[in-house]
């Protein structure tokens, strides 16, 4: 691409079920990508192509393609919606320079789609909203906006108001030119055919409103503009607003709005032209941020040039079956060659560029080069993974990388005979690669494998893909809940000696430490606090690394640890029979006694739920949640169907969906995503503690 300010890295975000992959068909199609519009639910959407997509008529895998839009070159992101996928969402965001943030005419903002927003907000990401569905009984394109004013902090601010709503919707008003687009409803336009007409006179004053509403916006973004607005009285032209727009938006101090239906064709063309006009290209970004590779503290920069030194960010991995390991990378500077070395800045290790290819959902075009702002996907790196960054050998850089959540929900898989038992291990492994919220561990007491993931569905599909992708037939165990465990008591001066007398010499450790709870989200809290030299500084690093295994396998319920603060205060050693391993046992053992006595609490997951239902359910469903150990927090009426938002236990939801559906005669549904960890009550917790040590998964 040689002229950068005409590249656009930008995604399409939003709740499961507001349109994304139906906006990107068209997308394709009127940009000549595609000849035919594929359709979700028909199962032959192009930016859908896993089966399990298909089957399932959502997306699951973000989708990577490449369309020319009036001399522009945009690199398209398809998100999944589904909260079990948001690593999906989140190493896309990670690379992107901007956004289209869909939301559903008639559900508004929704908890996915608050998610992934305040996603976009952590990496600064500006961007642009769609209003789609505006076709549906219920559509309220204001009421939308409103939402994304109240709901999200944000400063939404329409660029064009609709015709009409429901089975009324024909077009919208642009409100920079103040004409109706309105579009050739006939089966062989598809949407690509409109016109710019006169504004329908009954409309003529709400569209002056909004008009006069958008110049304001705009102008109180530039203090020059403002001083002459206000002495004038008159609007500054439509180059200059545009100009002004765009960059309030990508100082993220605007959201420009449009409104659409894709799946009736209209919106989408306009969507496109609004891209060009407010969304970043990478030259409006300028530069790139990163770190020395050996010094964290040693800031260091790329402009995002051809000139510069490579950089790039490897933000997801995929497994291709006849191609192998493919990683999507986005490149922030200079040029990268097929066939060239590149550091890997993570792990150290120089790693051989194979093939460089742009990407069409599973289609693959390869090149001889990528250079600054391409996003590409590189085959043959075998050492990187997802967050890695590569550079240049002789410049090197460590570019910020990607935080994904930790898994919630946890289930065995073992192979029925051991001729799968080599294939599942391939499987696992290969999937782990891709997904970073994907966790293989295994249970040595049990000789269990265990996998853990962000949700149900999640699972499943992973599953699923085990068995179709690589032919593992498996025995799958019921899901379990990812529980923590902390302490909510204050153990002081707990003291342990370890000694072990065997022929020749033998092992002695002594510590003396305080235990007690630490602040919320701290982890593990190591304070050296040793005086005198009783222990020597080279036995110090041995006590926390003794204590890790702890850690890892609580003492109390086998769940990891967190929130704990350890004070190291006193100790003792021999000169002989101490060492290393001495005081990691000492400790290891130290830590276990002490953290029982310390009041020991069981933490679980609680899920942010949102239900719809018709009101006449909501008695039901309020009592189905109340005996669930569930909160409802709020209630909200969106024409005859009512939004209940509450709080749930995570082990009390396994089995909803059927349940939901039950309750409502089939017209509720639900979505929930993590929220945060707090105490399992008493009962609740003696029953999962001595199960697993009946299981023999606490020592």
């Amino acid at each position: 691409m040689a002229d950068l300010s005409k590249l656009r890295n930008m995604g399409i975000i939003a709740h499961i079920d507001a349109g994304k992959t139906t906006i990107s068909e068209r997308i394709l199609f009127y940009s000549g990508k595609s000849h035919k519009i594929g359709e979700v639910h028909d199962g032959d959407a192009t930016m859908d192509w896993m089966e399990q997509e298909q089957e399932r008529g959502i997306t699951i895998t973000s989708a990577c393609t490449q369309v020319d839009w009036k001399g522009h070159c945009f690199n398209l992101i398809d998100t999944p919606g589904h909260v079990d996928f948001t690593v999906e969402v989140e190493r896309s965001l990670r690379v992107l320079d901007g956004v289209v943030a869909n939301f559903c005419a008639v559900g508004g903002v929704q908890p996915q789609s608050e998610k992934v927003w305040l996603q976009s907000e952590r990496y600064d990401v500006p961007k642009l909203v769609f209003v789609n569905k505006m076709d549906r009984v219920g559509a309220d394109f204001f009421g939308v906006v409103d939402q994304v004013t109240n709901n999200l902090g944000s400063n939404p601010v329409p660029i064009n108001i609709p015709i009409g709503a429901e089975d009324d919707f024909k077009g919208m008003i642009d409100l920079f030119k103040m004409k109706a687009i309105m579009y050739d409803d006939s089966d062989d336009s598809l949407g690509a055919n409109f016109e710019l007409v006169d504004i329908p006179e009954d409309l003529q004053e709400l569209a002056e409103q909004w008009r006069e509403h958008l110049v304001e916006k705009i102008v109180e973004t530039d203090d020059e503009l403002m001083e002459s607005y206000l002495e004038t009285c008159e609007a500054p032209s439509e180059e200059i607003l545009r100009k002004t727009l765009r960059k309030a938006c990508i100082n993220m101090e605007i959201v420009p709005c449009l409104c659409g239906t894709a799946l009736r064709n209209k919106g989408v063309q306009d969507l496109l032209d609004a891209v060009i006009d407010f969304l970043p290209s990478p030259l409006d970004v300028n530069e790139v941020t990163g770190c020395d590779i050996d010094d964290k503290d040693i800031p260091m920069t790329r402009k995002l040039i051809n000139d510069e030194k490579f950089s790039a960010l490897a933000f997801k991995v995929m497994a291709d079956k006849h191609m192998g390991k493919l990683t999507f990378t986005r490149i922030y500077s200079g040029v990268l060659e097929a066939g060239s070395y590149v550091i890997n800045a993570n792990t150290g290790k120089k790693e051989r560029v194979g093939r460089i290819v742009l990407m069409h959902a599973r289609e693959m075009k390869q090149i001889k080069k990528a250079e600054a702002g391409d996003i590409v996907a590189i085959i043959g790196l075998s050492n990187t993974r997802t967050g890695d960054t590569l550079c240049a050998e002789d410049a090197p850089i460590k570019l910020e990388s990607i935080d994904f959540p930790e898994p919630v929900i946890s289930l065995s898989i073992n192979p029925v005979d051991k001729a799968a038992r080599e294939k599942l291990s391939i499987g696992l492994q290969k999937l782990a690669e891709e997904d970073p919220t994907f966790v293989v561990t295994r249970n040595e007491e049990t000789e269990e494998t265990i996998i853990s993931g962000m949700g149900e569905l999640h699972l499943d599909i992973l599953v699923d893909r085990l068995k179709r992708e690589f032919g593992v037939e498996a025995d799958v165990g019921t899901p379990e809940v990812a529980y923590k465990e902390t302490i909510t008591g204050v153990v002081k001066d707990f003291e342990h000696k370890h000694v072990k007398q065997t022929g020749g010499s033998g092992q002695y450790a002594h510590v003396v430490f305080t235990l007690e709870p630490s602040e919320k989200n701290a982890g593990f809290d190591f304070v050296d606090q040793i005086k005198g030299g009783v222990i020597p500084k080279e036995f110090i690093p041995s006590i926390p690394k003794g204590i890790k295994p702890a850690l890892e396998k609580g003492p109390y319920a086998g769940y990891p640890v967190e929130d704990v603060k350890l004070t190291l205060t006193f100790g003792s050693y021999h000169d002989v029979d101490s060492s290393d391993m001495a005081f990691q046992l000492c400790a290891r053992t130290a830590f276990k006694e002490a953290f029982l006595k310390a009041k020991p609490q069981l933490l679980e997951p609680i899920m942010a739920v949102e239900i719809t239902c018709p009101d006449e359910y909501t008695g039901n469903v309020t009592g189905g949640i109340s005996s669930k150990r569930g909160v409802i927090e709020g209630m909200d009426m969106r024409g005859q169907t009512r939004i209940l938002k509450g709080s749930v236990p995570l082990c009390e939801m396994f089995g909803y969906s059927t349940e939901i559906r039950t309750i409502t005669k089939g017209r509720g549904e639900f979505t929930m995503i993590f929220d945060h960890y707090a105490p399992v009550p008493a009962g609740i917790a003696k029953e999962v503690v001595e199960k697993r040590r009946a299981e023999g998964k606490v020592r």
